[in-house]
């Protein structure tokens, strides 16, 4: 019998001349989208014509914009309004998407994960980088000052953007590279399957401002105070990284270390693997994420590419 999610999602199923889209085989909380080869290759051809390097729209904010335009070209109109309508349903609130083996540039997955951010909305400037995306590498060694970066251990559910004074409603990641990597899953949890949801959203503290600083390599020094939950669209919303967070006591401490030790644990929360050319797009405000730690490898080399931002009006 389907469940109530999975009649949620059906409504976005299709199958067009471009593109088709369907439950994402691991989860029927997630889309997959395959866009044809075809599509994908006149794209690519496209913006190489008209010159769009990662340079040019590093340095020209238009150019993103006309990035997306030259998708929909391919597509059709209405794919833009669909991606955000995935997004902004509470049922599903993510998809996966790829360059299906078209392409094995790194800067082409660049201009790719442009054109789709720029259907969704605006992504805001990322000062880890100084670009309005940014891209990392994880390898045997790290001497970073956050768990990003940090491969052989677990990088802990969390949502983006809780350090900075700006919307994050969404978050796009891209595996750029990948290289003798074991182990390193995407880690996914719907806030609506979390069992103990309740428990924590009810809490004394759920409504508590808490302080959220950086560390250095993130290079944003403003603090911020925000609450772990909040209602958007009658239903709960979510802010909260442990790294991140500063209480004033041991209450507020077992608070939150309990509560991320409650997502941690849930028999919901989804491990999946995305390949080289794949990205996946979630609703910051309803999914927390995080990574699986790696097997030991001195060669392990994996590159991935982010983007975050709030939807436009």
């Amino acid at each position: 019998m389907m469940g109530i999610a999975e009649k949620q999602k059906a409504k976005f199923e299709r199958v067009t001349p471009h593109y088709q889209v369907t439950v994402h085989p691991q989860t029927n909380r997630l889309y997959h989208i395959e866009l044809s080869k075809e599509s994908i290759a006149k794209f690519l051809d496209t913006i190489s014509q008209k010159d769009f390097s990662v340079q040019h729209l590093e340095y020209t904010p238009y150019a993103r914009f006309l990035t997306a335009s030259c998708i929909l070209d391919q597509v059709g109109e209405e794919f833009g309004g669909l991606l955000r309508d995935i997004l902004h349903d509470r049922g599903t609130g993510g998809f996966t998407l790829g360059l299906e083996g078209v392409t094995e540039d790194t800067d082409e997955y660049v201009i790719f994960s442009t054109a789709i951010s720029h259907l969704i909305g605006s992504p805001n400037y990322d000062a880890m980088s100084g670009k309005y995306y940014a891209r990392f590498t994880v390898k045997d060694t790290d001497n970073s000052d956050s768990y990003l970066r940090q491969a052989y251990r677990l990088f802990t559910l969390h949502t983006d953007g809780t350090f900075v004074d700006e919307p994050t409603d969404w978050l796009l990641m891209m595996k750029m590279v990948e290289q003798n990597a074991r182990g390193g899953e995407s880690r996914l949890l719907h806030l609506d399957d979390w069992k103990e949801q309740d428990k924590y959203i009810h809490h004394p503290l759920a409504n508590h401002k808490f302080l959220y600083k950086a560390p250095g390599s993130k290079n944003v020094s403003q603090e911020i105070e925000r609450t772990t939950f909040f209602n958007y669209y009658n239903k709960p919303g979510m802010c909260f990284i442990d790294q991140f967070v500063y209480p004033e006591n041991i209450e507020q401490a077992n608070y939150l270390y309990e509560l991320s030790n409650s997502m941690e644990n849930d028999k919901s929360l989804l491990e999946f693997e995305l390949p080289v050319g794949d990205l996946v797009v979630i609703n910051n405000i309803f999914w927390v994420h995080g990574r699986a730690a790696f097997e030991k490898d001195p060669k392990l080399n994996r590159e991935l590419l982010r983007q975050r931002g709030r939807f436009n009006s």
